[in-house]
């Protein structure tokens, strides 16, 4: 999957709000779907621990945020889908 995004006019703080606000919505759903599959606890888990080790490393370049985004991204459209 590829995906072509320009951040490079983002700052790192809208970054960050943008990251809080999918951790925030990913535990919202996670908390208030009991009847979430296993198979969906396991996709969106992944995503939030994701989401959670991005927001705590600090250094990343915009390309490797964008990757781990893109991977996130893949994870979330698995559970939509």
């Amino acid at each position: 999957m590829s995906l072509s995004l320009k951040t490079s006019n983002m700052s790192r703080l809208k970054q960050n709000q943008n990251i809080d606000n999918l951790i925030q919505g990913i535990t919202v759903i996670t908390e208030s779907q009991c009847s979430l599959s296993e198979q969906d606890k396991v996709v969106l888990n992944e995503a939030l621990e994701r989401l959670q080790n991005l927001k705590r490393k600090k250094g990343k370049t915009n390309q490797q945020i964008l990757e781990e985004v893109a991977k996130v991204i893949e994870l979330l459209t698995k559970f939509f889908v």
